[in-house]
């Protein structure tokens, strides 16, 4: 055991040495690396601050059927018991909302923005609706509910007022599986990067690992050195890509807080939590041992024993 803290120990002293020989290479590289992994950062950053907004928003479809303009307040009053039987033939719990046009249309009226443009049309334009909340119903229910609607007698539209709901979990979907594929696009540029960073620095060390192989030492032990400047490469860009994401927040917030003030919200972009900051790192560094890797295996077997 303390033969094994020894080797990782000089291992380390190592790649320190040989970053002290060219500092201004290896910086170079960790920024490269940072660019690269701070593109699917800042997507996951923007995708963890809307995916709690998301499921705050009601997912529980509420459908609005509104009957035919021609039909008397009487008659679609009456619209209420086929429209329960429907719920009930489906098994669907809901609450059922009689709005008179009357009533929407004084409603519309005490908008200081529509007051104006209902008053010249010189009538109601409006037709007599139910609005029905559904309770704990799935997607399809949803749907065989709105065909059912559609199919009674003086009903003229069924509009569900949820599906913008559901467009948008479906687009957070997509954006998650494009950023999916932009961080393993941009992985593999990182492992790139990496492998042939360590590749100039074994063929820099050539005459020094050719002596280290005379006098004993093995594949393992040459290898170590690599993988800690791989290592630590990773962490650094990583870090350093999770700096430049956070320090462009700041300038993003001051845009989305004029946008959400036209909504009344107080929406702003939160850097990354500790755990998932630290499994990025995490990653990185993963990412620039497997270049380390890949390099060093490659480019010693070129080396003569």
């Amino acid at each position: 055991m303390t033969n094994w803290f020894r080797q990782h120990a000089y291992a380390l002293r190592a790649a320190l040495t040989h970053l002290r020989a060219a500092p201004g290479n290896f910086l170079f590289n960790v920024l490269v690396v940072a660019i690269a992994l701070a593109l699917p950062i800042a997507g996951l950053t923007v995708l963890e601050n809307i995916r709690p907004v998301a499921s705050q928003l009601s997912i529980e479809p509420e459908i609005s059927v509104f009957l035919k303009p021609e039909l008397a307040t009487t008659d679609a009053a009456a619209m209420a018991a086929p429209i329960r039987n429907v719920l009930k033939d489906l098994k669907v719990s809901a609450k059922v909302k009689f709005v008179p046009k009357d009533k929407a249309l004084a409603a519309m009226e005490g908008t200081n923005s529509l007051a104006e443009v209902l008053a010249t049309l010189g009538g109601n334009p409006l037709p007599d609706a139910y609005v029905l909340s559904l309770a704990n119903a799935d997607s399809n229910k949803a749907e065989q509910l709105t065909a059912s609607l559609r199919g009674l007698d003086n009903v003229d539209v069924v509009q569900v007022d949820s599906e913008w709901v559901k467009r948008l979990a479906a687009l957070l979907q997509v954006l998650q599986m494009a950023l999916l594929f932009l961080a393993g696009t941009l992985a593999v540029v990182v492992i790139v990067v990496v492998f042939n960073a360590t590749r100039l620095q074994v063929i820099s060390h050539q005459a020094e690992i050719s002596v280290s192989r005379m006098l004993g030492a093995t594949n393992s032990f040459i290898h170590k050195p690599y993988y800690y400047t791989g290592a630590m490469l990773g962490i650094l860009a990583g870090g350093m890509a999770l700096g430049l994401v956070a320090l462009s927040l700041h300038p993003l917030n001051q845009a989305i807080a004029e946008f959400a003030k036209l909504y009344a919200s107080e929406f702003h972009l939160s850097p990354l939590g500790l755990l998932p900051s630290l499994g990025l790192i995490l990653m990185s560094k993963i990412l620039g041992l497997c270049g380390a890797y890949l390099s060093v295996r490659r480019q010693l077997s070129k080396i003569p024993h």
